[in-house]
């Protein structure tokens, strides 16, 4: 069978701010992954890792002061050579679905949530007419479980639950092939977590060619719902790893990737010691290495990412013999 070519394919993507006096913050650097059709792939790592700043990078939201290297395909489209006319009418909503991690700051206040996805319906679809359109703007809501009673209430008269499936029926609507979600489990309960991964996992799953990059920082909503998991620190990809060994007996290879799962309270709950560094001070080399109990004189070098893992000290594949033992 030949292999399907990926959704999305990301090859030294690097993002740089060029601050006040010339300085420049390296918010990512040198990433490198792929998402293929069909696939969920989790982007973990503590707040201010970088993550956000990737996903801005790729949906063309950076500030006038970053600087962008590598390459970022989408097909046959480099998003990091794109413009905003690109972006406006061919990127946003028609191939790239967002699910925000604010919902609220991407509703209209004075709109209601009816008017919001009527109005995305006609701008990404063939769909035409006040009846078809309010049947398609309900069918949407339908597939974020949004009530239809409430489509015709305004944003502030929502829960934050209700907020987030909002968002996430407008980023459906589309069936673009690429579907990113922005930390799209903040500020909801432990139900309406796994309700929105859920939902999120069946519109890959019944699409068949499309896939889902999602960024987050809930270790639990990742465990439910990629394929593969990447994990990111000081604005790198330190490991790239199957979601079932991540999660299962195997484990991670990298001690920052053992540290997160570690600080779990279903696990060890310790935490890691000490903070990540700043991105606009970053060491030469190993980024973790003054809060890694397996660091040595050789973290003094930058590790490169040797097949799935960035670290001069990982550890060891587990074996299924070593597993039996």
């Amino acid at each position: 069978m030949t292999e399907r070519a990926p959704v999305l394919s990301v090859r030294g993507l690097s993002v740089r701010f060029l601050m006040p006096g010339g300085h420049r913050v390296a918010a990512v650097t040198d990433a490198h992954f792929d998402v293929a059709p069909g696939e969920c792939l989790a982007l973990i790592g503590e707040s201010g890792c970088g993550k956000s700043v990737l996903a801005s990078a790729l949906l063309g939201l950076l500030p006038g002061n970053a600087q962008t290297a590598g390459r970022a395909l989408l097909g046959d489209l480099d998003l990091l050579d794109a413009d905003e006319r690109t972006f406006a009418r061919t990127v946003r909503g028609r191939l790239i679905g967002l699910v925000p991690q604010s919902p609220a700051a991407h509703l209209t206040p004075v709109r209601t949530i009816r008017a919001h996805l009527e109005e995305t319906v006609a701008e990404l679809t063939e769909v035409r007419g006040r009846t078809a359109l309010r049947e398609a703007a309900e069918a949407a809501a339908g597939r974020a479980a949004f009530p239809v009673t409430h489509l015709d209430r305004h944003p502030h008269e929502l829960s934050g639950g209700l907020a987030q499936r909002a968002a996430t029926a407008l980023a459906l609507v589309g069936d673009a092939p690429l579907l990113l979600a922005d930390e799209p489990t903040t500020g909801l309960d432990r139900d309406l977590v796994d309700r929105t991964v859920d939902e999120l996992r069946r519109h890959v799953d019944q699409g068949g060619s499309r896939a889902l990059l999602m960024i987050t920082h809930d270790l639990a909503a990742a465990e439910r719902i990629a394929d593969r998991v990447a994990v990111m620190y000081a604005g790198r990809i330190v490991e790239l790893a199957d979601a079932a060994a991540f999660f299962g007996a195997a484990g991670p290879r990298h001690p920052y990737s053992r540290g997160l799962l570690d600080a779990l309270p279903d696990r060890a709950f310790a935490p890691i010691p000490g903070l990540p560094p700043e991105l606009g001070a970053l060491p030469e080399g190993c980024a973790f290495a003054a809060r890694c109990d397996r660091a040595s004189d050789a973290c003094a070098a930058l590790p490169p990412l040797r097949g799935t893992v960035a670290c001069h000290h990982p550890h060891a594949v587990l074996t299924e013999a070593a597993d039996r033992a």
